[in-house]
């Protein structure tokens, strides 16, 4: 029911701190992966460590997000390489620190575009291929594309961009309006919302960490590989009759 084998996966931001996990995740269930990243080297690099753990095809393709045309050459080169397409995983995310008194139109367009505005457009780019394959769509949001961002957190940290939660909340909304839309197509479009899952860097801030684990019912942070459960079942066929969905893995963040 949830092996991926002989399906093709493309995933961007694969080459992070979630999507090396999402990876090695589906790698596991045996499927083909395109792995995505902002230098043709990382995603090469990659590519070749998972490849050589399990027996999958895995190449790697340099992605620009911020030009349409990259991501036309570079969905169109993978349907070449793999022959078909059945998943596309939003991922990757960019942008520019900001708050509510000092952003500026820069700051808070490069915002959107590192979230909502890439996803929009790599959808469209794979609609067609999507379509042949009666494939899937699972878009990445975050636990503050559902609620704020509490500014008592971050005293010890960097706030938390406005224009992060509010472009992730707009994939949420997105997500809901691809996938009346797309479902015609047999598409379905999915939206996972990960809640508390710093990286490295920001883990090694203990101050920070420990008041952040207190806001978390299960009083812990996530680890990456706590991840990798969701994207498998959404790709899978064991979610087949699910669409418009926003899956929740913040261990209980949004409870309260």
């Amino acid at each position: 029911m949830f092996s991926l084998k002989d399906k093709t996966v493309i995933i961007t931001g694969a080459t992070g701190h979630l999507g090396q996990a999402m990876c090695a995740g589906l790698a596991e269930h045996e499927a083909n992966i395109a792995i995505c990243s902002t230098t043709q080297a990382s995603a090469d690099a990659f590519a070749e460590k998972l490849g050589d753990k399990v027996e999958i095809t895995c190449k790697g393709y340099e992605l620009d997000l911020n030009k349409i045309k990259s991501m036309q050459v570079v969905v169109e080169n993978i349907a070449n390489d793999f022959g078909k397409i059945d998943c596309l995983i939003n991922n990757a995310h960019f942008g520019e620190q900001c708050t509510i008194d000092d952003v500026t139109p820069g700051s808070w367009g490069k915002g959107l575009d590192g979230t909502i505005t890439s996803t929009v457009f790599m959808v469209q780019q794979c609609i067609t291929h999507l379509e042949k394959t009666k494939g899937n769509i699972i878009n990445i949001a975050s636990m503050y594309g559902m609620v704020s961002p509490d500014p008592d957190i971050y005293v010890h940290q960097d706030p938390n961009p406005m224009n992060y939660g509010i472009g992730k909340a707009a994939i949420i909304q997105y997500t809901k309006y691809a996938a009346v839309h797309l479902a015609k197509k047999n598409i379905k479009v999915n939206v996972i919302s990960p809640g508390p899952f710093p990286n490295e860097k920001i883990q090694g801030n203990k101050d920070f960490i420990n008041i952040l684990t207190k806001k978390v019912p299960l009083n812990r942070i996530g680890q990456p590989s706590e991840i990798s459960g969701a994207v498998v079942f959404l790709a899978s066929d064991a979610a087949s009759y699910i669409t418009g969905h926003n899956l929740v893995v913040d261990g209980g963040w949004t409870i309260w």
